[in-house]
């Protein structure tokens, strides 16, 4: 499969084949897991908070990039992708921990900036069950992203989360404002990018947070209706992220962070792990 996306992409971005070996030590050659995502609010919510320091409480190097522009869906990604626009905010996290943002960046430019592991790719929110949508821009940012990343890096798939029920979002309409086919929705779109078999993995986030309503908490896993709750929220969709990078039990991850409670914390973690197992399913939590 990727083959063939690399003869198509010579046609569709007239860049050198053998611009993906630039990159030319593995990132598989040291102990730091780098991950880059192109996206939105949505992968700020899931990678910018909690994730470092879960790694970090297992002593595990992590280095974490983010893409972001408010809102960006997938076509966006492909049109700046073309143009090779400076038009990001490129947030990062360093291997010390250390938070830079960074204006006026490309999406060419924080590739080469790091040798990464894993790129993320995902559309937004109000799309992210429309699956004929998604696909229209979906492998031709994929193959522009293969052209510049080593052979041995990653693509993955973030899976994001449906609305809260009461959600006041303008795109809830494109699921008649109901919760659960937005999630069946979304499952059903990312279930079927999982077996295209062009991306290592799904990241079951919206999964994840679909299991945490389930619990004790309830339906306030977001603060606006759409972006997550900026404590036990984010902290789901972190320990999903790490379960997934580090093929780790988050449950047994010990780091957690000040503002939630033991119940909070435990709910975050045993949702995070259900949805790793079972991606696109609901599982309960008796919490």
């Amino acid at each position: 499969m990727r083959q063939l996306f690399t003869i198509i992409l010579i046609a569709l971005f007239q860049i050198n084949p053998l611009a993906a070996q630039e990159q030319e030590t593995s990132p598989n050659d040291d102990d730091v897991i780098k991950v880059l995502a192109i996206g939105n609010s949505f992968s700020e919510d899931a990678l910018e908070n909690y994730l470092y320091e879960m790694a970090k409480a297992v002593n595990k190097k992590m280095v974490i990039g983010n893409l972001y522009i408010g809102g960006a869906p997938l076509s966006l990604h492909l049109k700046n992708a073309h143009n090779n626009s400076k038009v990001y905010n490129y947030r990062k996290i360093s291997l010390d921990g250390t938070k830079t943002k960074t204006d006026k960046v490309s999406i060419e430019d924080a590739i080469e900036d790091e040798n990464w592991d894993f790129v993320s790719l995902q559309q937004a929110s109000p799309l992210s069950g429309k699956y004929s949508v998604i696909m229209e821009t979906l492998r031709d940012v994929w193959t522009y992203v293969f052209a510049h990343i080593n052979p041995d890096t990653k693509l993955v798939y973030h899976q994001t989360w449906a609305y809260q029920a009461d959600s006041k979002h303008e795109g809830f309409k494109n699921y008649n404002q109901n919760q659960l086919v937005m999630y069946d929705s979304i499952v059903n779109a990312t279930s079927q990018i999982d077996k295209s078999g062009d991306f290592s993995f799904i990241v079951p986030a919206g999964t994840a947070i679909q299991n945490a309503r389930t619990s004790s908490i309830g339906d306030t896993f977001t603060r606006d209706g759409y972006h997550l709750n900026l404590d036990y929220g984010r902290f789901t969709a972190a320990a999903t992220w790490y379960a997934k990078l580090f093929n780790l039990d988050p449950r047994k991850n010990p780091y957690k962070p000040e503002k939630l409670t033991d119940l909070q914390a435990k709910i975050a973690k045993e949702a995070a792990q259900k949805a790793v197992k079972k991606p696109f399913k609901v599982s309960k939590i008796r919490r």
